[in-house]
């Protein structure tokens, strides 16, 4: 899609300071940047070529790290004439991939020349700062605003702008000038400049809209005027123009939603082109995709796997094959061989469908979708520096296959490494970053969890669960639980205490185990009870107090189905025990036949529980918001779970008539750890690891403070050996995939960002690591020591581990006594109390007009004065 505007960013630390968002930029054009350091380029394209095409300006850089950038990614590169002559020579890059400064007359011979000798010359484009439109004659370039390109300085109107656009003219303006709507100020706005490109209809003055996803397949024809693009803008969403209606907000009533990611225009600018990232259940008023029917091939593929993913019935293929990561492997492997032995166009045909239905259920399962595959294409596609391609030797023993040794193989253009960069994908590594001299907006970006699913969607399937459920009780709850736990034998949804003994069936090591972290849970927790109310005379006769009540009723969701987790019965039982909590509610989903852990059983037991609901799920979170004919309805709700009972959680928190509270928002399990030099690598490793284990949305920090590569590459090296030995090694590579090791001077700069992550867990590997513990501000539970791994917070210490993530540790506890309790405060006056505060008072009512408050006091001061 061609855009009329390329926005120069001139600080790399910092790109949208004193301009727009990077993210803004990507919705308007292209980005161009100018280094001296080659990292630099390459940081800024690591970070945001998922975003746009970004053009670097190499003009005071060698030339082998000019193509370097290239390499890494960069769209196309500026350059100066003698430079081009230089690259031309020694480096095969593509004209296409090239733009030359011109400055002066001479610039512009040696450039034509260059063109005419120069079998695909007639691709690169030129930039000037001087007068840009005489270059289509010159150059004989077709007026379509991709191979002329105009520098604008911070003195530019945006008259002159549209003036250059308009004809053919890419415009360079700098970040800081422009501002994406029209503003009362001088800036360039980059509506205008879109405006001014697109060709409107005759008969309408609206512009034609091609809406498209973020693969470029067509959703929609709508029309856009000016007011809608400016809305467009402003907002990063589809708005478009009605020509019924006015402005049209894209899923404002549907709740199909659709975030803008570019503007851009055909060929000749008479049909704009919205790319766009569609929520919901798709584009068209009719619940389709699209309005010229439904998704086909590879994208219907997707959005069947993604929503298998999130609700695939329990049994099924589909979720075997989300839950059992060595089946994915064997089924590509297997697909791949068959793929390789078919001969027929349709044995070929079919084979590869197989075998891109099993790689694509791999990438949906790690959170990869086509968009990534896609643009980690394209990206291969701009390398110019170029493998010997090579198979490996044992694929290449397998099928008979004799190579080249290196020795013979022909000499490249550029150093190529002998193994395919590509193998390093092999080991299970954390991404390295050093803090001190990595820019920080790379550091902030790599401090930023794994992106979490738009919960639009989650939101329409939890809706109308939770209505079933309040409607229908009992039979709602049955329904869904049938529905997907598969348990169609179980005809109540509850069990209620006393539990039957043969529930409660335990090897005797199991029973001592949860005794053990039971006893002290207890003990951690009833130290945090309040010893007597607080009593505080504020002023005499003035005595206020606050004391602690228990919550009447509580529900604690606890995740089950194929998983045990009496852990967390424990976590959120025992502390609702030794609050006092007069009615104590757990649920967790049954297995297919009905019946529960006896774990959980056991636990649910010891806790004093009055029942166990039967469900998991937004069906469970539900029943215990509003209550059933046998589930007892609570005043709060605490518990982990997945994205749907999170969902539900906060649904029912926020509806004023369920009357219920919850623990607090979740995110995927995470982990900080803080190494020095006398951290044991093995320890390091393991802790690590015991996090990324939990699931591919995970995440895992390390920070090594003053370690050398050698002390380095121990951590990583049993990183990966252990993480090979899991049975869960998979989870683990996608957890590690978006995981970072920062390295850091002192224990005070680890601190400073460790604080500013705000881990879930945090865990201090250091020689005197209890001399840290004043310097931690954020984090849900700290583990002190070589000898204190994570897993015992989980388990047994005594410490709870629901806590919070994904940065809350900002602004919530974990879970502790005090999430069982509520404080109620008391004010107890005297005469005397009441006369000494009475003038405070009477002056505040009347400051604020509020007369019967200030009557309530002065009737009794005047009733004081009658008696005396």
């Amino acid at each position: 899609m061609a855009s009329p505007l390329i926005v120069a960013v001139s600080n790399l630390s910092s790109p949208s300071e004193g301009g727009i968002t990077i993210a803004e930029i990507a919705r308007v054009g292209i980005t161009l940047i100018k280094v001296s350091e080659p990292s630099q380029a390459t940081s800024f394209i690591n970070q945001y070529a998922r975003l746009l095409d970004i053009f670097v300006d190499v003009s005071d850089i060698g030339l082998s790290e000019a193509a370097d950038i290239l390499n890494a990614g960069a769209t196309k590169i500026f350059v100066s004439p003698q430079q081009l002559a230089q690259l031309s020579a020694e480096h095969d890059i593509p004209a296409a991939r090239l733009a030359v400064h011109l400055v002066s007359q001479e610039d512009t011979k040696a450039v034509q020349n260059w063109v005419s000798n120069v079998p695909d010359g007639k691709d690169i484009s030129v930039a000037t700062a001087g007068n840009a439109v005489e270059y289509f004659e010159t150059f004989g370039f077709p007026r379509d605003g991709t191979q002329v390109y105009k520098y604008f300085g911070d003195g530019v109107t945006e008259q002159i702008v549209i003036d250059n656009v308009s004809q053919g003219v890419v415009a360079i303006v700098p970040s800081t000038r422009l501002t994406l709507t029209p503003q009362p100020n001088d800036k360039v706005s980059a509506a205008n400049i879109l405006t001014s490109k697109a060709v409107a209809d005759e008969h309408t003055g609206l512009y034609a809209t091609l809406v498209t996803d973020e693969r470029g397949i067509a959703l929609g024809f709508v029309w856009s005027s000016k007011e809608s693009l400016v809305e467009a803008l402003k907002t990063g969403t589809g708005v478009y123009q009605s020509r019924k209606r006015g402005l049209w907000y894209k899923g404002q009533t549907s709740g199909d939603t659709q975030e803008l990611l570019s503007v851009g225009f055909d060929c000749d600018g008479d049909c704009m082109i919205f790319r766009v990232k569609q929520q919901g259940r798709g584009f068209c008023h009719l619940g389709t995709n699209t309005c010229f029917g439904r998704y086909g091939g590879l994208s219907r593929l997707q959005k069947t796997l993604q929503s298998r993913k999130e609700s695939a019935p329990t049994g099924s293929y589909t979720a075997r094959l989300f839950n059992d990561s060595k089946l994915v492997e064997a089924k590509i492997m297997e697909e791949a061989e068959e793929l390789c032995q078919a001969r027929t166009k349709d044995e070929i045909a079919s084979e590869a469908a197989d075998l891109i239905y099993f790689a694509l259920t791999r990438c949906i399962a790690a959170d990869v979708n086509l968009e990534d595959v896609e643009k980690n294409l394209d990206m291969k596609d701009l390398k110019v520096k170029r493998r010997t391609g090579d198979a490996k030797a044992r694929w290449a023993e397998k099928v008979g296959l004799t190579q080249a040794t290196p020795k013979q193989a022909p000499v490249p253009q550029a150093p190529v490494p002998q193994e395919p960069a590509a193998a390093k994908s092999d080991r299970i590594e954390m991404k390295r970053l050093n803090a001190t001299s990595t820019p920080m907006t790379v550091i902030k970006e790599a401090l930023q969890r794994p992106s979490q699913k738009s919960n639009d969607a989650i939101v329409e399937l939890v809706k109308p669960i939770i209505s079933d459920v309040r409607a229908n009780g009992d039979a709602g709850v049955l329904k869904y639980t049938h529905k997907f736990e598969k348990a169609t034998s179980l005809t109540s949804p509850v069990i209620k205490a006393p539990f039957p003994d043969h529930l409660m069936q335990l090897c005797a090591d199991t029973i001592k185990a949860i005794d053990v972290s039971f006893e002290n849970i207890r003990k951690f927790h009833s130290a945090q009870k309040d010893d007597k109310p607080l009593v505080v005379e504020t002023m005499p006769g003035v005595v206020c107090s606050r004391f602690s009540r228990p919550i009447e009723r509580v529900g604690l969701y606890i995740p089950g189905g194929t998983a045990v987790l009496p852990s967390t019965a424990l976590m959120l039982g025992v502390p609702a025990m030794v609050a006092g909590c007069k009615k104590i509610v757990l649920a967790s989903p049954p297995r297919s036949d009905g019946s529960i852990s006896p774990e959980i059983v056991y636990a649910a037991h010891k806790c004093g529980a009055e029942s166990i609901v039967l469900a998991g799920g937004a069906q469970a979170v539900a029943a215990m918001a509003y209550g059933t004919e046998s589930i007892s309805k609570v005043d709060k709700i605490l518990g982990p779970g997945n994205q749907f009972v999170t969902a539900a959680k906060m649904m029912v928190s926020n509806d004023t008539s369920a009357g219920v509270s919850i623990d607090m928002p979740a995110g995927p399990s995470e982990v900080l750890v803080i190494a020095d030099k006398h951290a044991n690598p093995a320890f390091v490793a393991s802790d690590l690891l015991s996090q990324a284990e939990h699931g591919v949305d995970s995440q895992v920090i390390l920070i090594a403070v003053d370690l050398n590569d050698k002390e380095l590459t121990a951590i990583e090296e049993e990183l990966h050996q252990q993480a090979n030995a899991l049975p869960r090694v998979d989870i683990v590579r996608g957890a590690i995939e978006h995981s970072v090791t920062f390295v850091v001077k002192t224990v005070e700069e680890a601190m400073n960002l460790s604080n500013e992550y705000a881990p879930e867990h945090l865990i201090l590997q250091l020689q005197d690591a209890e001399s840290v513990v004043p310097l931690v501000q954020n984090a849900g539970s700290v583990f002190i020591g070589q000898w204190t791994p994570e897993s015992v917070g989980d388990y047994s210490a005594g410490v709870n581990h629901s806590l919070p993530t994904y940065g809350y540790a900002k602004q919530y506890s974990g879970v502790n006594l005090g999430s069982f309790v509520k404080h109620i405060t008391s004010s107890n006056l005297t005469a005397e109390g009441l006369r000494n505060v009475s003038g405070a008072v009477m002056q505040l009512a009347a400051v604020e007009g509020l007369d019967a408050h200030k009557r309530a006091v002065s009737i009794r001061m005047d009733a004081m004065d009658k008696a005396a």
